[in-house]
């Protein structure tokens, strides 16, 4: 009989543990389900629409526009190092901005060292005029863009917003026409300052350029009097001024590549001249970090706050 009732009793605790098993499972699948669904929302992608040519090559962009648009375009430069290819952004990376109803305009450019830095600037700038002049067929306010990106991609949307602005009212072609100044900015870690490298591992210490991007500042980059003069005209912090649209930076404060200084002074010169910034520092966080697609939610409140307004 004792044996029996042990029997028993062990047979009831088996049924128990693969009920716990089987329901912590079913938890689990749900929730990576949820996560799954999450990081894919229902959207209409256009992909690689031409915004310009440059050395005889397109110029592309991705349009991914949510089930239900907000009537608002994110200008997102899909850069690292100043490199970018067409077709590589992923719809993912952006989920919580696609589940605010941002529509983003994923932005490629032609890499550094076939064109110069420079250049680049100048290629983002035709992407911004493209866009605002196309607004209507993409279902977004021309007066409201926002504008992300991390890294280089951080710094050319500083670009933009630091020296952003009208085009050529006389050009032939009505794209040069229309303004490239955007209206708000949400970045990682971008460089903001090329003349001070501080303590970044791409700093040399001769006052030149950043080591590994010598040939994307061009062919007199490592002449010094000539860099002073394109290393000043390529870092947004000697540009800033009062019309810089609200701002929002993350940063790391283990961040080698672009030392978190980098942010903390283009945010001291922003405040001094009165212009709504937030630097947000990351503690532990390096040249990216894992939860930072979940920052991105702090991006759509900031694009929240400053873009979905009416326009003064």
């Amino acid at each position: 009989v004792t044996g029996i009732v042990c029997a028993m009793k062990v047979r009831r605790l088996l049924r128990n543990v693969l009920i716990a098993v089987a329901a912590i499972i079913l938890v689990a699948l749900i929730c990576a389900g949820g996560v799954w669904l999450y990081f894919h929302p229902h959207l209409q992608v256009i992909s690689a629409v031409v915004y310009g040519r440059h050395d005889g090559k397109d110029l592309t962009l991705d349009v991914l526009r949510p089930a239900k648009p907000n009537g608002i375009g994110i200008v997102l430069m899909a850069s690292g190092g100043w490199k970018s290819q067409a077709g590589s952004f992923r719809p993912w990376i952006a989920a919580p901005l696609l589940r605010r109803g941002y529509t983003i305009f994923a932005v490629y450019h032609i890499s550094q060292p076939k064109v110069t830095v420079m250049e680049i600037t100048e290629e983002v700038n035709r992407a911004v005029r493209f866009i605002r002049h196309n607004a209507a067929q993409y279902g977004v306010d021309p007066r409201h863009l926002g504008v992300t990106g991390g890294s280089s991609g951080g710094h050319l949307s500083l670009m933009l917003a630091t020296r952003g602005g009208p085009g050529d009212a006389n050009a032939a072609d009505p794209v040069d026409r229309e303004s490239s100044a955007v209206q708000a900015v949400a970045i990682f870690y971008p460089v903001t300052d090329l003349l001070n490298l501080g303590k970044s591992t791409e700093n040399l210490g001769d006052g030149g350029p950043p080591k590994s991007f010598v040939r994307g500042f061009g062919p007199q980059s490592t002449n010094l009097a000539v860099w002073k003069v394109i290393g000043r005209e390529m870092s947004p912090i000697y540009y800033v001024t009062l019309n810089l649209p609200p701002s929002l930076i993350y940063h790391g404060d283990a961040d080698t590549l672009v030392p978190l200084d980098q942010s903390e002074r283009f945010q001291a010169e922003a405040r001094k001249a009165g212009c709504t910034i937030e630097l947000v520092v990351h503690h532990g966080g390096k040249h990216g970090w894992i939860s930072m697609f979940w920052d991105l939610r702090r991006f759509a409140d900031w694009f929240d706050h400053y873009l979905r307004q009416p326009a003064g």
